[in-house]
């Protein structure tokens, strides 16, 4: 009996040990939620899977890290919501992640959803890095916001550029889904075709819930375009660059980052060869640490990291290097070493921000479509002005 006795006082005694080292280290580790916001669901989800691969990649690197902030170990946490790359949703879905008392934001993907939400971050004091490309999203004047990619203006720049000049097209035809991504690209490049001395013979308009493109290609055809630039998504470039087959329109047909994707192949079909496709940044075999991220990428997730996943990446260490910088998770302390950051990372030896809260460094890479594969045919790098 008083053995029996003594064994439980022992279990208790024992429980009570790991029940006060649990309290000590919970006591120890501090709980950092980071929010994103993205298209998970719909015709868009592979870009925001992408995306939230990347920030998942590098806030389990960083867990692993055992960083300190406030003087406790950051336990970093992911807070996702699906914003269906729906403008209304965007900001519904910001308010929902700002309630949830989040010491920064990594998203929202589309310019569309990224610009309204951004006000709700900014009102909130929350810092936003998203890899939203159209220029209005850092042109509000909003200290909080910065970006993971290259922007439009620059992109478009170096497209316009190249049209005239590489593809010696005077004669150029756009198109564009009236998103806030499309348009603003389209626009961007309509300027540099202009500002190299090309002209803009026809320009066009689609949605982003689009399939037949016959009536505006048709439009097109009767301009006698050098070749064609279409601002929008994958999911009506590949019907489009089929239907131009179909209609005999030979000239190069040239596009944004997001037709620069396995979905276009698919979509396109044998139609594919030919297409060009711009991309904000390098390839992933020329990145900073391209090969070392593509290793982790693969074994994390056993697929193929996409186009948007290192941008994401380096956009999640962005934020984490500045907390750590300022060791502390509070926004206040750490939007300072945001705004004067400069690191290497997986896509660039050298990340920094202008006083806007776009990349300094500029580099965008054009693609063309060769026997069912896209393959580098230029980058351009140079430093934002």
């Amino acid at each position: 009996m008083r053995f029996t006795t003594t064994i439980k006082t022992l279990a208790a005694a024992i429980a009570a040990g790991f029940c006060m080292a649990g309290a000590a280290h919970a006591a120890d580790t501090e709980e950092v939620k980071l929010g994103y916001a993205g298209p998970l669901t719909g015709p868009q989800a592979h870009y925001g899977e992408d995306m939230q691969n990347g920030l998942t990649l590098a806030i389990e690197e960083a867990n692993k890290k055992g960083i300190k902030l406030d003087g406790k170990t950051a336990k970093f946490v992911l807070v996702s919501k699906d914003d269906q790359a729906d403008p209304k949703t965007g900001v519904t879905v910001a308010q929902q992640l700002v309630d949830e008392d989040l010491k920064g934001i990594l998203g929202h993907f589309n310019s569309g959803t990224t610009i309204p939400a951004s006000q709700v971050y900014h009102d909130a004091g929350v810092p936003q890095i998203a890899m939203a490309t159209a220029p209005e999203y850092t042109k509000q004047g909003y200290d909080s916001a910065f970006r993971m990619m290259t922007s439009d203006t620059q992109q478009g720049t170096a497209v316009g550029e190249f049209m005239v000049k590489d593809l010696k097209a005077k004669k150029v035809a756009i198109i564009d889904d009236r998103t806030a991504y499309g348009q603003g690209l389209a626009d961007q490049v309509e300027k540099a075709v202009k500002a190299n001395g090309g002209q803009v013979v026809r320009r066009e308009y689609t949605t982003d819930k689009a399939n037949d493109f016959t009536a505006i290609l048709t439009n097109i055809k009767g301009s006698a375009p050098d070749a064609i630039f279409y601002g929008g998504l994958d999911a009506q470039s590949g019907p489009m660059k089929r239907q131009l087959a179909t209609l005999g329109i030979k000239v190069p047909f040239v596009s944004g980052e997001m037709t620069r994707s396995e979905t276009f192949l698919k979509l396109a079909g044998d139609a594919a060869d030919g297409t060009y496709a711009s991309l904000a940044g390098v390839p992933l075999d020329k990145m900073a640490a391209g090969k070392e991220f593509e290793q982790a990428y693969k074994a994390r997730f056993k697929s193929e990291p996409g186009v948007y996943a290192p941008y994401a990446y380096d956009g999640a260490w962005n934020m984490i290097t500045a907390m750590e910088q300022a060791k502390s998770a509070d926004p206040e302390k750490y939007l300072p070493m945001l705004r004067k950051l400069d690191r290497k990372g997986a896509t660039s030896e050298h990340i920094a921000y202008d006083k806007n809260g776009d990349l300094k460094e500029v580099s965008v890479t054009l693609y063309q479509v060769k026997d069912g594969k896209w393959q580098m045919v230029k980058t351009m790098v140079s430093e934002a002005k």
